[in-house]
């Protein structure tokens, strides 16, 4: 669902559509979640300053953003979804995963199901849809990205191999600009690049990773499609207005933090047994400190107890922009074994 915030705020507000558009905070600390198409031709981008986003593109309008009612037309989506088959598996509020092998309209072509899934989103949404089909949810996720806005791209089985072997390796589902530049240095560029390197050249350069890299570029993803996604971990995290340069002046924000935190794992009824602290400075260098307990909580004074603790851990580096806590190794957690599926559906939501 690129733009998919943007897109919900240009439907609802006619007065907005056609023009640059930002969800989230125009002031100096302010962060742009989501940029409407007219916004990225100036290079306003998600995750950039609000400062920086006005200074490319001056007439930039700022809203704020509407989860509850990007959630409202999430699930109107996934209500179409749910009409095709039951094997969803949602990735946030703006993508999903479908495995339509088997589906309830008894269609053979996952081209066509996709076709239809897009055109009733239209119709009964108002928001255009973007579709990735293959054998395998990394394929589709790549092919998602192929012909968007409002387009879809098949990869049949017979033209895996040509499609990754083409495709530049900035493409890959997984390869971040880090790794792009990384990879770049080592004279991978395109996926033809990436399966003459060995398993071993792979781990070594990239870790555990490198395994991932040699098989998806074979076209080997053997992850299916889970209807039940069950999250890794929960956290929270503020972006302050002004640095925060002594860890006393930090607490009362980590209490604020813990408290909403609390709230998030037990509307899901969630503990955890791990607490990590997040720590963003003024630099934009980011640590993480954490410490695994013997037993479970969800308790905001057993998480902020913690959390002191790895705050005062060591010292700090510079003065702080972020902090975030979360919880993860959760009772939820369990081990499933891996299927490959045959057709995977990948829909992204444009405007």
């Amino acid at each position: 669902m690129d733009a998919f915030y943007a897109s919900v705020e240009q439907m609802d507000n006619p007065a907005l559509k056609g023009k640059p558009l930002a969800v989230g905070g125009a002031e100096k600390r302010g962060v742009v979640s989501a940029a409407s198409y007219e916004a990225r031709k100036f290079g306003v981008r998600s995750a950039m300053s609000g400062y920086l986003a006005k200074r490319n593109c001056p007439d930039l309008i700022f809203v704020p953003p509407r989860f509850d009612r990007y959630k409202e037309i999430s699930l109107k989506i996934r209500s179409i979804f749910f009409d095709y088959t039951d094997l969803v598996e949602p990735l946030s509020l703006d993508e999903a995963y479908l495995d339509v092998t088997t589906n309830k309209k008894g269609n053979p072509s996952a081209s066509l199901i996709a076709e239809e899934i897009r055109q009733r989103i239209f119709d009964e949404v108002g928001l255009t849809a973007s579709a990735g089909i293959s054998i395998n949810k990394f394929l589709a996720k790549v092919a998602s990205d192929y012909n968007k806005p409002n387009g879809q791209k098949t990869v049949n089985p017979e033209e895996v191999i040509s499609f990754l072997e083409d495709l530049e390796i900035r493409k890959f589902y997984g390869v971040g600009k880090v790794t792009a530049d990384k990879m770049y240095h080592l004279g991978i560029f395109t996926g033809k690049d990436l399966k003459q390197k060995s398993a071993e050249f792979l781990r070594e350069n990239f870790g555990k990773s490198g395994d991932y890299y040699y098989h998806v570029v074979r076209g080997i993803h053997t992850s299916e499609v889970k209807p039940n996604r069950i999250p890794k971990s929960v956290g929270a995290e503020r972006t302050f207005d002004e640095n925060l340069s002594s860890e006393i002046f930090m607490l009362q924000r980590l209490d604020n933090i813990a408290t909403e935190l609390e709230k998030r794992l037990k509307k899901s009824k969630i503990s955890g047994k791990t607490v990590t602290l997040k720590i963003k400075y003024s630099d934009f260098t980011l640590q993480t400190r954490s410490k695994t307990l013997p037993y479970y909580i969800a308790d905001k004074s057993l998480i902020l107890e913690t959390t002191k603790e790895l705050l005062y851990q060591e010292k700090l580096e510079n003065s702080v922009r972020l902090l975030g806590i979360s919880l993860s190794n959760l009772n939820t957690e369990k081990n499933e074994p891996l299927e490959q599926k045959v057709l995977t559906v990948q829909l992204k939501f444009d405007l």
